[in-house]
């Protein structure tokens, strides 16, 4: 298997975890006799630093001819003026636009080895592992917006389309299929338009699998038994500003932020993969981010882009393992453990693959 692999490390710890990822993904290639090759492009607040573009024309045409993206994350206290126009978060809204890769799936497991990090009591964390697949090119992130008059009236446009709802709903539901075959729905029909056709065209979609149990959640009430019943859960789909909420609010389920990974996808192979977090500027530097959504980024890069099923299930296992012989970062840290570096998370990471392959 040859693939291309761009690599936007971005800002804060984005650099951190993107290098573990990348060494974890070289040393795939090594163990399966794979070649993989990697290019490094400017992308966010460091790109707006050197070319004044969050997502310069340099890294389009690197994304354009490769077979997935590996994505750190961006922004920062220097790019977080509000009235600034130039932010680098415009960056992965036009780069999510410009390849259409309208579904995002976010994976969410509940280790029972960091139970103690989750503020949930340890049996209703029993059973979690849910997939979240939120619509990321249509919404109120990409509706028209404006400030008028001196900026003491401002406006954004929740607007979606029956087909925009229709090919995320359907990625959804054959990854219910494939599953538990349960998709939860979450909007706010009670209130919005926008998610009364929402509804309406999941329902129609549902007509297309029979096999799969549907049920509609006005997302108030989804967040609360989030909280109170996360097992039960099994893929969810849900708009684009509500699933950016919703599965930040999962990843206390996971025991951090740091855990959890996905995968934005259009209707072919090609994907960015990214971690859910921030680019934690208040620990950038310092070499104690965790890796492991970054890691298991990369496990869903290998999976959804370049069709390598069993090398994803063994980075993911490789995880797992390292997780369960007593790996820590800092933010999932255990009293009588010791606390890893990043990049020795990705070397405990990388001795458990060896052992997995």
């Amino acid at each position: 298997m040859q693939a291309t692999i761009t690599v936007l490390s971005g800002d804060g710890i984005g650099t951190e975890v993107t290098a573990v990822a990348v060494a974890l993904l070289q040393e795939i290639a090594a163990l399966g006799g794979h070649t993989f090759t990697f290019q490094e492009a400017l992308f966010g607040g460091c790109a707006i630093d050197a070319t004044g573009d969050p997502f310069p024309a340099e890294t389009q045409a690197l994304c354009e001819n490769c077979d997935a993206v590996l994505l750190g994350a961006v922004g920062g206290p220097k790019w977080s003026d509000p009235s600034a126009k130039v932010r680098p978060e415009q960056g992965l809204l036009r780069l999510r636009r410009h390849f259409n890769l309208f579904a995002n799936l976010r994976p969410v497991r509940a280790y029972p080895m960091l139970a103690r990090h989750a503020p949930l009591r340890a049996d209703l964390l029993e059973g979690v592992d849910m997939l979240f697949v939120r619509e990321l090119t249509g919404g109120a992130y990409f509706g028209a917006r404006q400030e008028q008059g001196d900026g003491d009236t401002a406006y954004d446009t929740m607007i979606y389309t029956v087909a925009e709802v229709q090919r995320v709903a359907r990625v959804a539901f054959r990854a219910a299929q494939a599953r538990r075959k349960h998709l939860t729905s979450v909007d706010k029909a009670n209130v919005l338009a926008s998610s009364r056709l929402w509804q309406r065209t999941v329902t129609q979609v549902a007509a297309e699998f029979p096999e799969v149990q549907v049920e509609h959640a006005l997302v108030d009430s989804f967040a609360m038994q989030l909280i109170r019943t996360p097992s039960r859960f099994d893929v969810i789909v849900t708009e684009n500003m509500f699933g950016d909420i919703l599965t930040d609010e999962a990843a206390v389920l996971a025991g951090s932020l740091g855990m959890l990974p996905s995968a934005s996808l259009g209707e072919g192979t090609f994907g960015v993969y990214e971690p859910i977090h921030g680019s934690a500027p208040d620990i950038a530097g310092k070499g104690i981010a965790n890796p492991t959504g970054t890691i298991l980024s990369a496990a869903m890069l290998l999976r959804h882009s370049l069709n390598l099923p069993e090398e994803a299930a063994a980075l993911e296992a490789a995880v797992q393992s390292a997780l369960e012989v007593g790996a820590r970062t800092a933010d999932i840290a255990e009293p009588n453990l010791p606390t890893l570096s990043c990049a020795d998370f990705g070397e405990r990471v990388r001795a458990a693959l060896r052992k997995v392959h």
